[in-house]
């Protein structure tokens, strides 16, 4: 009955993990008014979660559920069954440092504001600057610009296409820059100043980012040597003192040594998630797009950040 039963708990397990993985994964956004899928039975969604993997999330799935299995088979410890593939699959991506979108996008529009001014200071209006340096803009703002800089030749407003391209960057900071561009497009005269300060401007801002991500990596470099070091000497004492797993092989021991893992983890999800940096608001720039162009203005003047007077 004892051998059914822990049969029974690692199939559940295994099959647990594996729903998991497939819960986290991201799903395809339907077309809007799109009929919504049929529902279908859980076998068939496993089935269809598993097709829809990437050959290499297949292939990392299979080597972790395998690994579990041969670590519970070789030290006769279920709880591996589900330790050891979470270890292996949202142990990496929990340790590692998440992606900084401010520091990307910060260093892409100091690169970006800093060719405008030189392309400006050979006498180029900013609808042309913008078209010359489409091509040097960095990879991050890259497609932003290029339609940018598209929207311009096609007679767009300087405002419209401006505040189009805030929208597609979506950052704070793009929002300052589409604004000075629209002031020192009206202006004329000293655009090529007034984005030279921009520019230092996107810069101290950029040091400051680096600075507080710096701060926000110490206590994950911590956590990872703690977390490396403690699941090696775990893993060796499973492997050459099992004695010293003796409490978690009975009764409620597996299911403690489980809850004790999930919580860990629990942790670092929570760690990760209180490292990354909260998104600022916005403030959008004046000159709708056509693609929500207001009907009427209402006679209101508005300012380059699109604040109107009379506006709700």
């Amino acid at each position: 009955m004892t051998l059914l039963m822990a049969a029974l708990s690692a199939g559940l397990a295994i099959a647990g993990v594996f729903l998991l993985v497939i819960g986290l994964l991201p799903r395809r956004a339907t077309e809007p008014g799109a009929p919504a899928p049929p529902s279908r039975g859980p076998l068939a969604r496993l089935s269809t979660g598993w097709r829809g993997l990437a050959p290499g999330r297949r292939r990392l799935l299979a080597v972790a559920l395998i690994a579990g299995a041969g670590v519970a088979a070789v030290t006769a410890w279920l709880p591996a069954l589900v330790i050891v593939p979470l270890a292996i699959l949202v142990g990496p991506v929990l340790l590692s440092d998440p992606p900084n979108r401010d520091i990307e996008v910060l260093e892409a529009l100091d690169r970006w504001v800093r060719s405008l001014v030189a392309s400006l200071l050979t006498g180029k209006s900013v609808p042309d600057a913008i078209r010359s340096t489409r091509r040097q803009a960095p990879p991050c703002i890259a497609p932003a610009v290029e339609l940018a800089a598209a929207r311009l030749t096609e007679r767009w407003p300087l405002p419209e296409a401006m505040a189009a391209l805030a929208d597609d960057i979506d950052h704070a900071d793009a929002d300052a820059v589409a604004a000075a561009l629209i002031v020192a497009g009206q202006r004329g005269t000293a655009a090529s100043a007034t984005l030279e300060a921009l520019a230092d401007a996107v810069q101290d801002r950029l040091a400051a980012a680096r600075d507080i991500e710096n701060e926000r990596a110490k206590p994950r470099i911590v956590v990872r040597q703690v977390t490396i070091i403690t699941g090696v000497a775990l893993g060796l004492a499973l492997i050459t003192s099992p004695a010293y797993f003796a409490p978690y092989r009975a009764g409620l021991g597996p299911l403690i040594a489980t809850v004790l893992a999930l919580v860990y983890v629990g942790a670092l999800v929570r760690l990760q998630a209180a490292s990354r940096p909260p998104p600022r608001a916005r403030v959008r720039p004046t000159g709708t797009s056509a693609r929500d162009r207001p009907l009427e203005t209402g006679g209101d003047a508005v300012t380059p950040f699109g604040l109107a007077r009379g506006q709700p």
